[in-house]
């Protein structure tokens, strides 16, 4: 399918545009798939609705939802919404801008729409959805804080469900971390589902972003959430499963990854456990199993590595070097893990690739998951680069 052609607006819509969009958006019978042909032909929405009946049927659309377009009935409603978005504080971000995820733009059916509230430049991340059933046991809640908390502080910004259980877990972890998280709700942004979780949707809305496609005031119907799952998976680079059942909604969030071309990453679980079903068997389908960060960190696409370095690397510069200090200068008093960098850096080569198991020979009495913790920060500040099997080389600085 054609990419959508419009132009993108201004970074701000203005009113009226607003409001097309919303009506659009809301149409009787239309639906994100049947919006977006009609966005490629006619390339905005004032020029839909400016079109005849006729005109209408000839883009495909069945006569009763282009009488039903054609009447402007959703405008009323798109008034109300608008209303509403300015008593809770939020925005729409649309297919035709800027700021919209790029890669849920390329998904089959994105939404046309979205209503957010929050840093609406988390948008503009790359992102790992963190998934699992809302009766998670304690492994699986300890892995979810877990990988949330590596993934948040290694830059990633951590993008779950808000519902209860593993989607919870990941979120306030991250939270924790001073990292950043994006909330997909299966409701309006003004509405908290499920309810406990009201204090956390706030935070989110201060310190990470809460989205939704559905309009404001939307109550959160179980049919929704399976929807809503496209746009977790969607906006993401990948999706962790950590824990669910046979038939639990994290197995239709891993089927739709798939679909979408994103990476799926599994917790592997207790074989006795009902909990386990669904990240064992994609484990079994191709999953890559994880056990920590950088399991998923080293699967990620060259560029949304080069964007993680570059945005990892400003964070460290800024906590490590106030004065401007020259790349090669990474020391800190302060910093427990200084010294542990220098003796890399003084192993590592520059025109002989060192493998993981020959540093931690070398540097006795290392962990792996502190040298691969050091060696990440490393290559996030641009002084060392990771091969293919876990090889490292030194990377030469002006």
């Amino acid at each position: 399918m054609a990419a959508f052609a419009a132009a993108p607006p201004s970074p701000t819509l203005t009113r009226e545009e607003e409001l097309h969009w919303i009506a659009l958006q809301q149409a009787p019978g239309l639906g994100p798939r049947r919006a977006r042909l009609l966005l490629d032909r006619f390339r905005s929405p004032e020029a839909i609705f400016r079109a005849a009946v006729e005109e209408l049927e000839d883009a495909g659309l069945p006569g009763t939802v282009a009488r039903s377009l054609s009447s402007g009935c959703a405008f009323e409603e798109a008034a109300a919404q608008q209303n509403r978005m300015l008593e809770a504080g939020a925005r729409l971000v649309t297919l035709g801008s800027d700021g919209y995820p790029r890669r849920l733009r390329d998904i089959y059916d994105p939404p046309i729409a979205m209503f957010v509230r929050g840093r609406v430049e988390l948008l503009d991340t790359v992102g790992i959805a963190i998934v699992g059933t809302r009766r998670p046991t304690p492994y699986g809640l300890a892995a979810s804080e877990r990988l949330s908390t590596e993934l948040a502080e290694a830059g990633l910004t951590v993008v779950s469900g808000m519902a209860r259980g593993i989607d919870t877990k990941a979120h306030q972890a991250a939270l924790k971390a001073d990292g950043s998280t994006v909330a997909v709700f299966g409701c309006g942004v003004d509405v908290i589902y499920p309810a406990e979780n009201r204090k956390l949707a706030e935070e989110i809305a201060d310190k990470g972003l809460l989205i939704s496609e559905f309009p404001m005031g939307a109550p959160g119907y179980p049919q929704n959430f399976p929807v809503r799952n496209r746009i977790v998976s969607g906006m993401s680079a990948g999706v962790i499963v950590v824990e669910g059942a046979q038939y639990s909604g994290s197995a239709i969030t891993a089927k739709l990854a798939s679909d979408q071309g994103r990476e799926v990453f599994a917790v592997p679980g207790n074989i006795t456990s009902k909990m386990s079903w669904v990240p064992n068997v994609l484990i079994k389908q191709g999953a890559k199993l994880v056990q920590e960060w950088n399991d998923v960190v080293s699967e990620l696409s060259s560029d949304d590595r080069l964007r993680l370095a570059n945005s990892r690397r400003q964070r460290i510069l800024a906590v490590e070097e106030p004065q401007a200090l020259p790349r090669q200068e990474i020391s800190d008093a302060a910093n427990p893990n200084a010294a542990l960098r220098h003796r890399l850096l003084s192993v590592i080569e520059f025109d002989k690739p060192s493998h993981l198991d020959r540093l931690m020979e070398v540097l006795d009495g290392r962990s792996s998951s502190e040298l691969i913790a050091c060696l990440f920060e490393l290559e996030m500040l641009g002084l060392v680069r990771q091969l293919p099997g876990k090889h490292f080389i030194k990377v030469w600085v002006d």
